[in-house]
């Protein structure tokens, strides 16, 4: 084998460029030829072929999205599309495909392998995570690391509302963004494919979390309670003061008694006199 191609197809995922540039860098070091199909399929039979060079892919591996393009293909699912694209990887001596996509793009490449007999090897490129064979698949951990970024900004908002969210996550059939992201960010809830919802039992969960939380904040409330009824009643009178029982009623009449006795003696003997408790 001497010539190689490499593509992308279906929706695009972080980590793709970083994929093609070991694709045909690794390629170039073993001396094949590598061409990138633009557009994915529909590229394929529109030959929009491009033969890459090891300068042709440098400064893309912190670039989004994918250099080769990305479409889905309706002409693919015909077998005239198919052919069309066959002649045209024969008119460039292809004899390896590597296709970087997900589980639509595998599944085009297994009719055409067993239509014409050309061997593709599968890269895993997709947010979603549904494919087997790898633990995780190309772009899916920066998906989850933007759904926890997203979430954290939602959460504030929610918590000074006082209102619940409901996030909606890419995913497609696969729950694996919701669920680990889910964990990840301390959901309420998480809502899976996988997994049938008993509406009534969510709604009974949420209610129940509300009320805790409810709960949690009474013991301040009854705290702040307590502490306004330490403090002496006011009367309507003279709300400032506390209500004065007899007893210090009377102490106050003496008190106001004896500064009177004390100014009137200052004011026959004109000199300052010593304050005295009383007895």
């Amino acid at each position: 084998m001497n010539t190689i191609a490499v593509f992308t197809s279906g929706g695009d995922s972080p980590g793709m460029n970083a994929c093609i540039r070991a694709v045909v860098r690794t390629a170039l070091h073993h001396g094949l030829e590598v061409y990138g199909i633009m557009h994915g399929y529909q590229g394929m039979i529109e030959d929009q072929f491009k033969l890459l060079e090891s300068d042709d892919v440098g400064n893309i591996i912190q670039r989004g999205g994918t250099i080769l393009k990305s479409s889905r293909s309706k002409d693919f699912l015909t077998k005239e599309g198919r052919q069309k694209a066959f002649e045209n990887l024969q008119k460039y001596g292809i004899e390896g495909i590597i296709a970087i996509g997900g589980d639509g793009t595998f599944a085009g490449a297994k009719v055409f392998t067993s239509e014409h007999q050309i061997p593709f090897i599968g890269l895993p490129g997709t947010i979603d995570n549904d494919l087997i064979g790898t633990d995780y698949t190309i772009g899916y951990d920066t998906a989850l690391n933007n759904v926890l970024d997203a979430v954290d900004k939602i959460k504030d908002t929610a918590a000074s509302h006082d209102r619940l969210f409901f996030v909606e996550v890419m995913g497609k059939d696969a729950g694996f963004i919701a669920l680990r992201s889910g964990i990840g960010v301390g959901a309420a809830a998480i809502l899976i494919p996988e997994v049938n919802t008993n509406l009534e039992e969510l709604i009974a969960n949420l209610d129940a979390l509300f009320e805790r939380k409810t709960t949690q904040e009474k013991p301040r409330k009854l705290k702040r309670t307590v502490e306004k009824h330490k403090y002496p009643k006011r009367t309507k009178e003279n709300p400032r003061e506390p209500e004065r029982t007899k007893d210090n009623l009377t102490e106050h009449k003496r008190t106001q008694e004896n500064s009177r006795e004390l100014r009137r003696n200052q004011e026959n003997h004109g000199k300052p006199m010593t304050r005295c408790r009383n007895p």
